[in-house]
């Protein structure tokens, strides 16, 4: 039976040690910043909104929210990004997604300025990424890999699949195992034999956004599981991408869900933020 990763608890122990870089940071005039834009009301987004803003609060750093109505153009959604980027109280700067469709999303994010954007989705910071010379890395996959550090696996030589290959978290993770010598196989829609690869995964990171699509049965023995989908079923009841009970019993670890990657989540992007302000205060640079 598999050893469950508590993502919650350590999650915790990161905010715990933020907390105190805070505290220190302030005894220099610094107090962390993060500015978070929300348009719309999307029910989703508002949830995470706050979460983000309940964890700076835990930690100290300054919360900084607006919310703009669905419709705004986006000239005037540029220019609030402008002001944010010269805003020396904003250390760091989240334009929560999705966005409606009438805005382009590349051109919003590209409009942040690469030493705020603790999302971590700037071409500049991706780019750096590639060359394993990150400023700030995406916090979901920072977040898998510190879930990863914690199982104590050895990642060099692993076999690694990666179901999934958004911008967000399937290509970001990929890069970031490789970094760490994992060999890694990227799956998605159009892999062929998507069963015969994951049952040979050492390390499988499962982020298709599909319900129990990897089947318990593939997961191979003692494989280490972080299962980054959240879906929810007709029932109501939340569920992940990978079969938990049957993979449960065959995986040597394995994220839950809730509770496994999303914490990490918003750790990592309060690590961001506070990183952010130390580079943006001349005594760290």
């Amino acid at each position: 039976m598999a050893n469950i990763i508590d993502g919650k608890a350590i999650a915790r122990r990161f905010k715990d040690t933020l907390k105190e870089e805070v505290n220190f940071l302030k005894g220099r005039s610094v107090k962390p910043g993060l500015a978070v834009v929300l348009v719309g009301d999307n029910p989703a987004s508002l949830v995470y909104v706050k979460a983000k803003g309940k964890a700076c609060e835990e930690i100290g750093i300054n919360s900084f929210q607006y919310t703009l109505h669905k419709d705004i153009a986006q000239k005037e959604l540029l220019w609030q990004i402008s002001e944010l980027n010269n805003d020396a109280k904003v250390h760091g700067i989240l334009v929560q997604l999705p966005l409606p469709d009438h805005l382009d999303e590349e051109l919003i994010l590209e409009a942040i300025s690469p030493e705020k954007d603790v999302d971590g989705f700037h071409p500049v910071n991706i780019g750096r990424l590639v060359i394993g010379k990150p400023l700030f890395q995406p916090c979901t996959p920072m977040g898998i890999m510190k879930l990863l550090e914690d199982t104590g696996m050895e990642l060099a030589g692993k076999d690694a699949v990666v179901a999934g290959r958004s911008n967000i978290v399937g290509k970001p993770v990929a890069l970031m195992l490789l970094h760490k010598n994992a060999t890694v196989t990227i799956c998605h829609s159009k892999t062929l034999n998507l069963r015969e690869k994951v049952k040979k995964a050492d390390i499988l990171i499962a982020a298709v956004g599909r319900p129990h699509m990897i089947k318990g049965e593939w997961i191979k023995q003692e494989a280490v599981v972080i299962d980054v989908g959240i879906n929810r079923l007709d029932n109501g009841k939340l569920v992940g991408d990978v079969e938990f009970e049957e993979a449960q019993k065959r995986a040597a670890f394995i994220t839950p869900v809730p509770g496994g990657v999303g914490p990490m989540t918003i750790a990592m992007l309060m690590h961001n933020t506070v990183e952010a302000a130390k580079r943006q205060s001349s005594g760290y640079r």
